[in-house]
């Protein structure tokens, strides 16, 4: 069979043409396949930050929260990260430095006496027991007065004011006429007239003393034998005066109140307790009270009276503590924090700062060798003292971290995978809208139709943490 020339030329042309079409596809599809990889390593890198593990960014920077530089995090890390079997994070493994870094501080949590804190807030108030009016005990004219203003401190040794009236001169002359008449008739030879000397002076006295004469002023009249125009007046008790109600040559009648004393050695502190703890106080249990005037001083009483009706307002009942005030350091109306302590017995306690409350779990970091920790869950009750009691989860002697334990859970949460995440963060079921399972990482093959089922690795929830 023969071929003629052109026929030739064609077919030489076609098989050229096939050459190079089949050599164009083959470089083509080498060069896109090496930048393909070279796109899916770059989306394989993420950049988070060490303190804020929950910030992922696809390029490095700085963290909007701290400022500190974002380390790079390659996704499917996750997969090296230790983990127990139900995905929950295990144990974490941090160098010295980062120890260091992290200023993690362990201590062994310990069998110790614990008790209950009622913390209450109250007032200062005034002692009740220790106030006293200053009246008029005749009436007549304020002649003097040794007070001058509200605050001052009196003593009763000393009169606060001296009072004019002529009642009191005519009582005084009295009082005098009946001890001349004693001395005259005592040596009478008849009994009853000799005795009556002995009544005039009994009844005299009596009248003197019934206007507020006291027995010391009775003497120095009988010594004198001058009746005294003015009465001096004395307050019943030392203290300080808190009202003052006369003024000097004001005309007072029986019974007019003239000053109020109050003694300020000791004051009432009356708390609110809730109802729910109420049933733990007690007449004469100690509190421990503080004030913002006097930071790092402890005030110390004790429970005297518990009232016997709640506020239906507050649902709080009220407690009285009577207080110790030397030096009156403590001033009527001033703001106490008070502090309850009830003894509950023996128990198994560590650090408040140990336990990290996420709102659903409350987590410590367990030491199992210098550098290793493994989280762990706890049950807890009362606070006291800057200690929690442990119920269940932990062991007497068994090391937590006591500080540092945010940042060994964030570190923690870089090694389990920044695609992870935390419960309440993007990357989980519960942190996505609607509850819906949250989309994997981009790996570059989203046009492919293969999309990687999101992971859901439970840890620290990091949105409500407290510590």
């Amino acid at each position: 069979m023969k071929i003629s020339k052109r026929t030739g030329i064609m077919l030489g042309l076609a098989v050229i043409l096939a050459i190079v079409a089949g050599g164009a596809y083959l470089w083509f599809e080498r060069h896109a396949g090496h930048e393909h990889a070279d796109q899916a390593e770059k989306a394989a890198t993420q950049y988070t930050c060490p303190m804020h593990p929950f910030i992922i960014k696809d390029k490095p920077g700085a963290c909007p929260i701290c400022g500190m530089s974002l380390v790079p995090v390659q996704k499917g890390d996750g997969e090296k990260g230790a983990k127990a079997d139900d995905g929950m994070l295990s144990e974490i493994t941090l160098s010295p430095t980062q120890q260091l870094m992290a200023n993690v501080e362990t201590e062994e949590a310990r069998n110790e006496p614990l008790a209950k804190e009622i913390t209450a807030v109250g007032i200062v108030a005034y002692d009740q027991a220790r106030q006293a009016k200053v009246t008029a005990w005749i009436a007549g004219r304020i002649d003097r007065l040794y007070v001058t203003r509200v605050g001052d401190w009196v003593s009763r040794s000393k009169p606060v004011a001296e009072l004019y009236s002529p009642d009191l001169v005519s009582a005084q002359q009295e009082y005098l006429l009946a001890l001349k008449s004693r001395a005259t008739l005592k040596d009478s030879p008849i009994a009853s007239i000799s005795q009556g000397g002995e009544g005039l002076v009994a009844s005299a006295r009596q009248k003197l003393k019934l206007m507020g004469v006291k027995d010391h002023q009775i003497a120095s009249l009988e010594r004198s034998g001058e009746p005294n125009i003015r009465l001096p007046i004395y307050t019943p008790l030392s203290g300080v005066v808190i009202e003052k109600l006369v003024l000097a040559g004001q005309y007072v009648n029986v019974g007019d109140p003239l000053f109020a004393i109050a003694d300020l050695s000791t004051v009432w502190v009356d708390v609110e307790v809730y109802e729910n703890e109420f049933p733990f106080v007690k007449i004469g249990q100690k509190v421990e009270f503080s004030s913002l005037s006097y930071p790092g001083t402890i005030f110390t009483g004790k429970v005297s009276f518990i009232y016997p009706f709640l506020d239906p307002n507050t649902r709080t009942i009220k407690v009285r503590v009577e207080l110790p005030n030397p030096g009156g350091k403590l001033k009527p109306e001033m703001y106490m924090r008070g502090v309850i302590k009830v003894p509950q017995g023996m128990g198994l306690s560590v650090p408040v700062t140990a336990v990290l409350d996420t709102g659903k779990r409350k987590v410590v970091w367990v030491e199992k060798e210098p550098g290793s920790y493994v989280p762990r869950d706890v049950t807890t009750a009362d606070q006291s003292g800057g200690r929690i009691r442990i119920l269940s989860g932990l062991k007497a002697g068994e090391k937590v971290a006591v500080s540092g334990g945010y940042l060994i859970d964030s570190e923690a949460q870089l090694k389990s995978g920044a695609g992870g995440g935390h419960e309440g963060h993007a990357g989980t079921a519960e942190g996505t809208p609607e509850g819906k399972p949250a989309p994997a990482p981009a790996t570059g093959h989203e046009g492919h139709g293969t999309t990687a089922p999101a992971k859901k690795t439970p840890s620290l929830d990091m949105d409500d943490m407290n510590m």
